[in-house]
């Protein structure tokens, strides 16, 4: 008897011990797929907050839950991990965006999609709250009546002034802090640019090269800049920015 405990005991510590390794290896393997839940969380949150807009828009958990078991079930597959990570997290983006889109108002479908470009961006380090609030209320907090020039309203201005005061990404240099210098330094040429039919479309003074230079989040400073200065193109431009963040798909007509 003694011996066969003293079997059996040795036969349990080697599981015990295999078991540990497999728990182990488990988990590193269901961190790489850690990506996807946190789109998964992004893309959830900004269906609830959707709700704040209109009380019609309420979309329970689980209904979102069977949404995301899908997402990763249908999607193709892949040998690769981090292969498999970005089809699946692609994949459910655009079937969470085709499902909700299908029962949001004309007006308020840009609204879910602008705040799932910023979250995502948020997400990855490439934007913070600030950045968006910037976008959101721009120089509605700034008090400057010392405006320079005629041709420009006031609200325009203080739209410039908080750009040019604004840290982007919490970076320690202000991409705009010489906006006001360079606009009265080529005072025409900025008229020009801000009196285009279409000023998403045309290269901005001063700032065209740098803005491009930036890969992670110049076409959201690009966007930032034409909602200070021409906010009749806020759309417009968003439209841009969300094609440049999501991909074409989401700014095409969708017919479901």
């Amino acid at each position: 008897m003694l011996a066969t405990i003293k079997t059996k005991s040795k036969e349990v510590n080697e599981k015990l011990v295999e078991s540990k390794e497999k728990k182990i290896e488990i988990n590193d393997k269901r961190e790489l797929f850690r990506p996807v839940a946190a789109r998964g969380a992004v893309l959830y949150f900004c269906i609830v907050e959707m709700s704040l807009i209109n009380w019609m828009y309420n979309t329970s958990l689980q209904q979102f839950l069977t949404l995301f078991d899908y997402g990763i079930m249908a999607s193709p597959k892949a040998q690769l991990v981090k292969d498999r990570v970005n089809i699946i997290t692609q994949w459910l983006t655009r079937r969470v965006y085709r499902y909700i889109n299908r029962g949001l108002f004309e007006r308020d479908k840009i609204t879910f999609k602008l705040m799932m470009a910023t979250k995502i961006l948020i997400k990855e380090g490439k934007l913070t709250s600030g950045d968006v609030g910037l976008l959101l209320k721009a120089g509605s907090g700034i008090d400057d009546r010392n405006k320079p020039f005629n041709w420009m309203q006031q609200k325009q201005w203080l739209n410039l002034k908080a750009l040019s005061k604004h840290k982007f990404n919490n970076d320690h240099t202000m991409f705009f802090k010489e906006l006001p210098e360079r606009v009265n330094r080529n005072e025409q040429l900025w008229k020009k640019w801000i009196d285009e039919n279409e000023p998403e479309n045309t290269p901005v003074p001063d700032y065209e090269e740098k803005i491009s230079a930036d890969q992670n989040i110049g076409h959201f400073i690009h966007l930032c800049l034409v909602r200070a200065m021409r906010e009749d193109r806020t759309l417009l431009a968003a439209g841009q920015f969300i094609k440049e963040v999501l991909g074409e798909e989401f700014v095409a007509p969708v017919t479901d």
